[in-house]
C-alpha cells in the first residue's frame, strides 16, 4: 500500500512538471507569430470545424475500406449461417451475400447507400486486396490436393475428370456460336471468348465439393473417395488448361501463344522437379508445429510470392502459381497442417468474401432484361448440366460403376461454386466476358452449385431399396475420443457375440465445426479410425466408416440411426453421465464412504467437455428422436471383462435377458442376474428367470442388488441394465458410485418423436 502511494506521489509530480514546461515552450513560441500566414477559415465555429474533420475522414479511401469490410464480412456471415440451415454449403450463402451487396439488389433499391458505401473509385483498392486474397486461397487449394488418392483411382479418376473436360469444354464453344455474334463481338475475338465459354463449363468446384461430401458422411465410402479424386484430378487439368486459354487470349492466336505455353512447361517442369524435391528434404525438418519458426514460413510465403509473380509475368495469372506452389509443398501432413492453419482462416474468413463482394459488384444481373438473355441464360446452365454432370456420369458407368453411383458422382462433379468466380473474374479483367455474359455465367455457377445437396438427395431416394435392410441387422457405434471407438467395439463383441461377424456394423465420429479444410478432416478421420479399425482387424470384422464436420452432433447422430434403419444404437459416455460431481462430493462426504471419495477424486480429474461425450441431456434427445434400441456405455476404467453382471428391477427389464444367448456364445461361463428388490420383481420377470435357468443350468446366478456377494470389480466386471433402472439407482449414490463400468439400455419404441 505505502508502495502505491510514492508511486502515484511521483506520476503527478512527473506531470505537473513537465505539463508547466511544456506551457512555457509554447508560450515562448509566440514570438514566432508574425512569421505564420493569415488563415482564410478562422471566423468558422469550432464544431464546424470538427464536423468538417469528421466529414474528411469519412471520405478517406482507408475509412471507406474498413468499412466496406465490415458490412461484408457481416452480410457474408448471415448467409453462411442461412444457406448452412437450409442444407447448403455455406460458401454458397458467401457467394449470394456478395451479389446482394453489388448493384442487383442493394444498388438496385439502395442506389445511394450503395454508392456511398461502394463509390466507384474505391473498388480498385477491393480488387487489389481480393486478389491478395485468392492468391492466399489458391495456395491452400493446391496443398489440399492429396496425390495419394489420384495414385490409388488414377484409371477411373482420369476417364472420369477428363470426359467432364472434355464435353463441357466442347460444348461451352459450340454455345458461343449462338451468343458471340450479337453479345460479344464488338469487345473481343471469337476464339478467346469461345475458349473462355468453354472453360467455365468445364470447372468444378473442388472445396465445395469436398465439404458436401464430408457433410452426407461418404468421405470413406467408395463413391466419395472416387468423387474426391475425379474433382481433385480435374482441378489440376482444369488450372493447367486455363493457363493455356489466358496465354491464347492474351497473344491472340495459339500460335502466337506458344512461348507462353513453351515458358508455362519450364516453369511446371522447374517446380516438379526442383522445388518440391528441396522442399521435401527441407520439410521433414519441420513436421511438427514446436519447430517451424518464423523464418521458415517467411521462406514459405517467398516461394508462394515469386511463383505467382512467375505465372503472371509469363502470362498465366499469378493465381496459377499460388496453386502450383500449394501443391509442390511437402505432403508430410504435420507440415500442411501447420502451414494452412497459418493461411487458410485468415484467406477464407477475411479475404475471400472481399472477393466473393467484388464479384457481385461487378455482377449486374439487371442486365439480363429481355427474353432472349433469360433464354441464354437458360440454355447455359442445361448446357453445363448435360456436360459436366451427363459426361462424368456417363464415364464412371463405362468404368464399371452402378448407375446410382455414377449419377451421384456426376451430381458432385457439377458442382462449381466459387472456383467458377475465380475463372470468370479473370474472363472479365481481360475484357472476353461482357458484362451481360459474366452475370449469366454467375447464374448458371450458382445454379449448379445449389442443385447439388437436392440432386443427391433425390438419387439417393431413387436408388433406395428398403428390401435389402432386412438381410442383415446393423449396428451403429458413435464415439468421439479414437480409443473410444476400440472400446465400444469390444462391448459389441460381449454384447452380440458370434452374431456380430453377421451384422453390418457402422461406426461414426464427428468434428465439431462446419470450417475444417478437407486435408485436414480426411487425416483426422483416418486418426480417429485407426484403434477401431485395428481391433477390428483383430477379430477379422468388416468396419462400414461414417465421417462428418458437423456443428449439429445430436441430428446428425439421430438421421444416422433412423436413415440405416439400425438395430442398435451405441453411445459412449463419460463418468459424468448420471451425475454431477458436485452432487457426489457432498453425498460423498455424508456417507463417508472411501469408494465415493475415490470416485468424486476421478470425476474431477476427468475432462468435462471432451468431444464425444455425451451428457444425460443430449442421449435423452437422442433416445426420443429414434426408434431403434440405444445402449449408453459408461466407462469406468475398464481393461476387460471377468464377470458378466444383469441388474434387473421389474418386468419392463425383461428384455434384457434376450441378451444371454449372443453372450454365452462368446464362451461365457456364468451371468449372475442381481434383482433389485425380489419379492416385487414382477411375475413375466421371475417365469423368465426360471425359464433362462432351466436352459443354461449351472450358468446363472441370482442375488440380490448390493448384498455381500456381489461386490463389483472396477476393471473386470462388466454390468448391463436398462436405461430407466440406470436413472432410478443413480439417485441412490451409495449404489451408483460403486458400479463398475456399465452399459445401460433402452430397448426399441415405437412412439419416438422423430419431429
Amino acid at each position: 500500500m505505502q508502495k502505491n502511494k510514492r508511486n502515484y506521489a511521483i506520476y503527478i509530480i512527473m506531470m505537473a512538471v513537465f505539463c508547466s514546461l511544456i506551457y512555457l515552450a509554447i508560450s515562448n513560441g509566440e514570438r514566432f507569430s508574425h512569421l505564420q500566414s493569415v488563415r482564410s477559415n478562422t471566423d468558422i465555429s469550432p464544431f464546424t470545424m470538427f464536423l468538417n474533420i469528421i466529414v474528411e475522414n469519412l471520405s478517406h479511401p482507408l475509412t471507406i475500406l474498413l468499412c466496406q469490410i465490415i458490412v461484408i464480412l457481416f452480410t457474408v456471415r448471415i448467409f453462411s449461417q442461412i444457406f448452412k440451415y437450409i442444407g447448403q454449403p455455406g460458401v454458397i450463402g458467401e457467394i449470394v451475400a456478395g451479389i446482394v451487396l453489388g448493384p442487383s439488389l442493394l444498388g438496385y433499391f439502395f442506389p445511394e447507400f450503395s454508392e456511398t458505401l461502394f463509390p466507384l473509385n474505391s473498388l480498385h483498392n477491393l480488387e487489389l486486396i481480393s486478389q491478395i486474397g485468392l492468391v492466399l486461397f489458391m495456395f491452400v487449394i493446391g496443398m489440399e490436393l492429396d496425390f495419394g488418392i489420384l495414385k490409388n483411382k488414377i484409371n477411373e479418376t482420369l476417364v472420369i475428370s477428363h470426359a467432364g473436360i472434355v464435353i463441357p469444354f466442347f460444348l461451352g464453344i459450340v454455345s458461343s456460336f449462338w451468343v458471340y455474334e450479337e453479345y460479344a463481338a464488338a469487345q473481343t475475338d471469337f476464339l478467346p471468348f469461345a475458349l473462355f465459354l468453354g472453360i467455365s463449363m468445364s470447372i468444378t468446384a473442388f472445396p465445395v465439393l469436398a465439404r458436401i461430401v464430408q457433410e452426407r458422411n461418404m468421405t470413406h465410402t467408395p463413391v466419395g473417395i472416387l468423387s474426391l479424386a475425379s474433382a481433385a484430378n480435374d482441378d489440376v487439368t482444369a488450372w493447367c488448361l486455363l493457363a493455356v486459354v489466358i496465354a491464347i487470349a492474351k497473344a491472340g492466336t495459339f500460335v502466337s501463344a506458344l512461348y507462353t505455353i513453351g515458358l508455362t512447361l519450364i516453369y511446371i517442369l522447374l517446380m516438379f522437379l526442383v522445388i518440391r524435391p528441396f522442399l521435401k528434404k527441407i520439410g521433414t525438418l519441420y513436421a511438427n508445429k514446436e519447430v517451424i519458426n518464423k523464418s521458415f514460413v517467411g521462406f514459405i510465403f517467398l516461394i508462394l510470392i515469386i511463383s505467382s509473380v512467375t505465372t503472371e509475368i509469363i502470362g498465366i495469372h499469378a493465381l496459377f502459381g499460388a496453386f502450383m506452389a500449394g501443391v509442390v509443398m511437402p505432403v508430410n501432413f504435420g507440415f500442411r497442417k501447420v502451414m494452412m492453419e497459418k493461411v487458410e482462416d485468415i484467406a477464407t474468413v477475411l479475404f475471400l468474401p472481399l472477393f466473393f463482394a467484388y464479384t457481385g459488384l461487378n455482377t449486374q444481373i439487371g442486365l439480363i432484361n429481355s427474353p432472349t438473355l433469360w433464354g441464354i441464360c437458360i440454355m447455359f446452365i442445361l448446357v453445363s448440366i448435360t456436360g459436366k454432370l451427363g459426361g462424368c456420369a456417363l464415364a464412371a458407368r463405362s468404368v464399371g460403376e452402378n448407375w446410382k453411383n455414377s449419377f451421384i458422382i456426376g451430381t458432385l462433379m457439377n458442382t462449381r461454386g466459387l472456383m467458377e468466380l475465380v475463372a470468370l473474374n479473370i474472363g472479365r479483367e481481360m475484357g472476353i466476358l461482357p458484362p451481360e455474359i459474366f452475370a449469366i455465367l454467375v447464374i448458371m455457377a450458382l445454379s449448379t452449385s445449389f442443385m447439388t445437396t437436392p440432386m443427391l438427395i433425390g438419387v439417393e431416394k431413387l436408388y433406395h431399396k428398403k428390401a435389402n435392410l432386412s438381410q442383415y441387422k446393423r449396428i451403429v457405434l458413435s464415439f468421439g475420443r479414437p480409443e473410444s471407438g476400440k472400446l465400444l467395439l469390444l462391448i459389441a463383441r460381449i454384447l452380440f457375440g458370434k452374431q456380430l461377424k453377421q451384422m453390418k456394423i457402422i461406426a461414426s465420429h464427428y468434428t465439431l465445426g462446419t470450417d475444417l479444410a478437407p486435408v485436414k478432416a480426411l487425416q483426422y478421420a483416418k486418426e480417429s479410425f485407426a484403434p477401431i479399425m485395428r481391433e477390428a482387424s483383430k477379430l477379422h470384422l468388416k468396419i462400414d466408416k461414417r465421417y462428418k464436420v458437423t456443428d449439429k452432433l445430436n441430428q446428425e447422430i439421430i438421421q444416422l440411426g433412423n436413415e440405416e434403419h439400425t438395430d442398435l444404437l451405441l453411445l459412449g459416455a463419460g463418468p459424468r453421465f448420471m451425475s454431477e460431481s458436485c452432487n457426489l462430493e457432498n453425498k460423498s462426504e455424508h456417507f463417508n464412504i472411501p469408494v465415493i471419495s475415490h470416485f468424486v477424486h476421478f470425476l474431477k480429474e476427468s475432462p468435462l467437455h471432451l468431444p464425444g461425450i455425451l451428457l444425460r441431456e443430449k442421449i435423452e434427445s437422442i433416445m426420443s428422436k429414434v426408434d431403434c434400441p440405444v445402449a449408453v456405455f459408461e466407462n469406468r476404467n475398464f481393461k476387460g471383462a471377468s464377470r458378466y453382471l444383469f441388474i434387473l428391477d421389474g418386468d419392463k427389464d425383461k428384455f434384457l435377458l434376450d441378451y444371454l444367448d449372443t453372450i454365452f456364445s462368446n464362451g461365457v461361463s456364468k451371468i449372475t442376474l442381481l434383482l433389485v428388490d425380489k419379492p416385487l420383481i414382477g411375475s413375466l420377470l421371475e417365469q423368465k428367470i426360471i425359464k433362462v435357468k432351466e436352459e443354461y443350468p449351472n450358468k446363472i446366478i441370482t442375488a440380490p442388488l448390493m448384498s455381500e456377494n456381489t461386490r463389483f470389480s472396477t476393471q473386470k466386471d462388466i454390468l448391463f441394465l436398462s436405461y430407466d433402472t440406470c436413472k432410478y439407482l443413480s439417485s441412490d449414490i451409495r449404489i451408483y458410485a460403486e458400479f463398475p463400468s456399465f452399459l445401460a439400455i433402452r430397448p426399441a419404441t415405437e412412439n419416438s418423436d422423430r419431429s
